[in-house]
């Protein structure tokens, strides 16, 4: 967690870059991350030599000997103007040449423009992001990891990005991100996929998990949300298999240019050192990428339509509504037995087209569903306070039935807010339900979580809303006869006009 400090810091780079002239969220946490990958660049070189140094293995630099004056501790000291054209006519040319040819980065970073114009605002975000990265180093030696503080740094400062929301386009929270990854269970060896990817936190949270799946127990830690983390990976011992982890694991796919190159530079800045994430409407015709992917977890755009003439022609679904698109080309894209996870609008779950009653259909029918997690409406503010729930379902096999749960907390208020609760949230509660649902021998309607057949949800109209099955409990009230009741209301009226009549005599 980011302390007041760091907290602090953040806030007065983004009120620098506002008062600077760059007002538009996006365009500043891009301009942003181009000067933390520039400093974490310098941090990252100079601690691979040191590594090489110690352990005898060859140094491959970053910064070639002609490049020297291109790192950030070179350049930080120069005088505003001078720091300006520096960066402006060498190192932001060379930052776009990093990565191997043809890559996405290098790829996606051809058009990319550093658009900073004034010495003064350069010069006072440069030294912001010095205090940052010190405090960063302080909270290292007291335990905290660098690379988790970093990302929660990055988190903090996506958080921001109060122009999120357009079009159903905002960002996942963190902890909903770790769940969903709890319970599809991304695992080292598969090829994992978000279609609508944005800064790309459901690759990143399934980077988190699979390392902390190979970090020993007595090196992993339960954070504020109940949830598990490790990020050493010290059981991952097979330098192959860190290659295939970094570079052949991770897929994603924006349709907005500027989030592929805030994804990318996030991911990397985690330590996914080559991620595979391209500018690209998955929905289109342009797309071809079916019974490509074992594991897709995604919060596709919810509210969105798409021009009928581009709609790919493998999808089924006679509809523009980009959240039933989507569920259509997920299912297409995965392996068979392949499993994903899901966020979608409560619309999904019990609308009444023909479109809707088809995209249930194939979840019953193309795929086992496992799992419909209801959620409450203000997980997303304040962004949206729409309602929506979480889908876990595989590719192929047959649903028999549906097990659903009703998260009434998150674990943070459900205002506008969405400050952390001290009860905490269901979560944990979630994942252990999840992982011991098969034990489960009781089935109450009245609680919190049950299993329904396919042939009852088969019989409502495919419907999966959770309220179409839930019974709640009502505690049966005992009334008093009538008789009684107006005889003690004759009582009172009595008690009442005497009352009065004492009054008048006064």
């Amino acid at each position: 967690m980011l302390n007041t400090k760091l907290k602090s810091s953040i806030g007065r780079l983004w009120d620098k870059f506002w008062s600077g002239g760059i007002s538009n969220p996006l365009t500043a946490i891009e301009q942003i991350s181009y000067l933390l990958f520039m400093k974490r660049l310098d941090e990252m070189d100079i601690k691979k030599k040191q590594d090489a140094e110690f352990t005898g293995e060859a140094y491959q630099p970053i910064f070639h000997d002609e490049y020297e004056t291109f790192r950030w501790s070179h350049f930080r000291h120069m005088e505003g103007g001078e720091m300006l054209t520096h960066i402006q006519t060498k190192v932001f040319p060379f930052l776009k040449t990093l990565g191997k040819e043809e890559s996405p980065f290098a790829k996606h970073m051809g058009n990319a423009v550093f658009i900073i114009s004034k010495p003064s605002l350069l010069v006072e975000a440069v030294g912001i992001i010095d205090e940052i990265f010190e405090e960063i180093s302080t909270q290292d030696a007291k335990g905290q990891g660098f690379q988790d503080t970093q990302g929660d740094i990055y988190e903090y400062l996506l958080s921001e990005i109060t122009s999120a929301g357009k079009l159903g386009q905002f960002r996942t929270p963190r902890h909903i991100i770790q769940l969903i990854c709890e319970l599809v269970d991304p695992k080292l060896g598969d090829t994992i996929c978000d279609p609508a990817c944005g800064t790309g936190g459901f690759l990143l949270g399934a980077y988190q998990h699979i390392v902390t799946a190979y970090t020993s127990k007595e090196h992993q830690k339960t954070d504020e949300n109940g949830l598990t983390r490790g990020d050493l990976g010290d059981r991952l011992t097979d330098e192959r298999q860190w290659h295939h982890l970094k570079e052949k694991t991770f897929y994603g796919y924006d349709i907005d240019e500027s989030m592929v190159r805030i994804g990318l530079m996030n991911l990397m800045m985690h330590g996914i050192s080559s991620p595979n994430i391209e500018q690209k409407d998955t929905l289109s015709k342009k797309y071809d990428e079916d019974g490509r992917y074992d594991v897709i977890m995604a919060n596709p755009p919810f509210k969105g339509s798409i021009d009928k003439g581009d709609i790919n022609e493998s999808l089924s679904l006679n509809t523009t509504k980009t959240e039933l698109l989507f569920i259509n080309k997920i299912i297409q894209s995965l392996k068979i037995g392949g499993r994903a996870g899901v966020i979608v609008p409560d619309g999904v779950l019990f609308g009444s087209s023909n479109a809707h009653k088809q995209a249930r259909q194939m979840l019953l029918n193309d795929c086992e569903l496992q799992g419909v997690i209801s959620m409450p409406s203000g997980v997303f503010k304040p962004y949206a306070g729409v309602s929506t729930a979480i889908l876990i379902f595989v590719k192929g096999g047959e649903t028999e039935k549906v097990w659903f749960y009703d998260m009434q907390s998150d674990g943070y208020t459900l205002d506008d807010k969405r400050t952390k609760n001290d009860h905490g949230g269901d979560l944990p509660d979630i994942v252990q339900k999840w992982k011991t649902r098969q034990e489960q021998t009781e089935n109450k309607l009245n609680s919190k979580f049950f299993y329904v057949d396919k042939k009852e949800i088969e019989g409502n109209s495919f419907d999966l809303s959770i309220n179409r099955y839930k019974v709640t409990d009502h505690d049966e009230m005992v009334y008093e006869n009538p008789k009684v009741i107006i005889e003690k209301i004759e009582t009172l009226e009595d008690e009442i006009l005497a009352g009065l009549n004492d009054l008048k005599s006064l």
